[in-house]
């Protein structure tokens, strides 16, 4: 275990936080478990409290361009009241419930490029110190697997994700930010559609997902976003044809058409008005069988290797990970 010296208000020979999560894969609205690690220092202190961060490495829009940041999106006290005396040794087990819109960081084991981090907090001699960062790993629900794997089918091709700060409008959204999936268009959409990006906002019954498509222009017309919001159960994963539903999806997105049906047991599809900034309906129609998102995915992150996949660079996305914990980490003292 690695320890991290709080050092900040308590100078050297304060008390050390290792916190370790268990090796058990979490997924949006699932328990994430672990062990708290306390390591006295040269004197007894007394622990206030145990607090633990969910971070997130977020990109803002504002009217200077882009900017990106950390964003804590959810806090857990999971312990504290007590003294812990010189040189001791404690571990304090936690499990707490991870947000259900909490971002997705992999699929089928392959990397998205989303940065997550759990840090620990220490309440001690009624100041706050930061402890160690760790990076967390989500995969995704049945649900938003079923979908993005029937993309895949259809064609569409993974191009990168991305946090962005803000709130899509006429959603149940519950984080200060939402992630976006970004695909290539399918073959038979490639001369109507640059991109698509598709949203998940899952909740305890089901999840809602919008699809935006940047859509070309014409000869005599200007490109422009469409967008559709559409509503799923949980419980409807396993009994539906996800490759014909989500190709509905697409059909209606593209040709500008209303989108009524039902998709669940607990909510209806509906046409999207906006997506915080700016949005349409949109045009195309045909499919083909493909890969599978899982194969595009994984084709990717082997594309990594040797540098670019999709218009991500390697470089970028290693250096976007290790810069978000090492920044974080300068912040909460030296390790042991």
């Amino acid at each position: 275990m690695v320890f991290k010296r709080l050092l900040g208000s308590l100078g050297v020979g304060g008390p050390a936080v290792d916190t370790v999560l268990d090796p058990i894969a979490a997924v949006p609205g699932s328990t994430l478990s672990g062990q708290v690690h306390l390591k006295g220092g040269n004197a007894d202190f007394t622990i206030d409290h145990i607090t633990l961060e969910l971070i997130a490495r977020v990109e803002a829009e504002h009217e200077h361009g882009e900017s990106e940041g950390s964003v804590a999106f959810e806090r857990f006290t999971v312990g504290g009241g007590f003294r812990l005396a010189e040189g001791e040794h404690r571990a304090i087990p936690f499990a707490v419930t991870l947000p259900w819109e909490t971002p997705i960081t992999e699929l089928y084991g392959q990397p998205l490029g989303i940065v997550l981090g759990v840090r620990t907090e220490l309440g001690v001699a009624g100041a706050k110190d930061k402890g160690d960062l760790d990076p967390l790993v989500v995969r995704p629900l049945p649900a938003q697997e079923a979908v993005l794997e029937a993309l895949g089918q259809l064609g569409f091709g993974f191009k990168s994700a991305d946090l962005e700060y803000g709130h899509i409008r006429g959603t149940g959204q519950q984080l200060p930010f939402y992630q976006e999936i970004e695909l290539t268009p399918a073959p038979a959409y490639a001369h109507q559609v640059k991109e698509i990006e598709v949203t998940f906002l899952a909740n305890p019954a089901g999840m809602e997902v919008v699809i935006e498509a940047d859509k070309r222009g014409g000869f005599f017309s200007e490109g422009h976003d469409a967008v559709s919001r559409y509503t799923i159960s949980h419980a409807d994963v396993p009994h539906r044809n996800w490759n014909a539903e989500v190709d509905v999806w697409i059909r209606q997105l593209v040709e500008h058409r209303a989108a009524y049906a039902s998709h669940g047991s607990y909510g209806h599809s509906a046409p999207y008005a906006d997506k915080g900034h700016g949005g349409h309906h949109g045009e195309g129609h045909g499919h083909r069988s493909g890969p599978g998102m899982g194969t595009v995915v994984a084709a990717g992150a082997a594309g990594l290797a040797v540098g670019v996949v999709g218009g991500l660079v390697a470089a970028e996305v290693i250096d976007e990970v290790g810069d978000f914990f090492e920044d974080d980490e300068n912040d909460g003292g030296d390790e042991d």
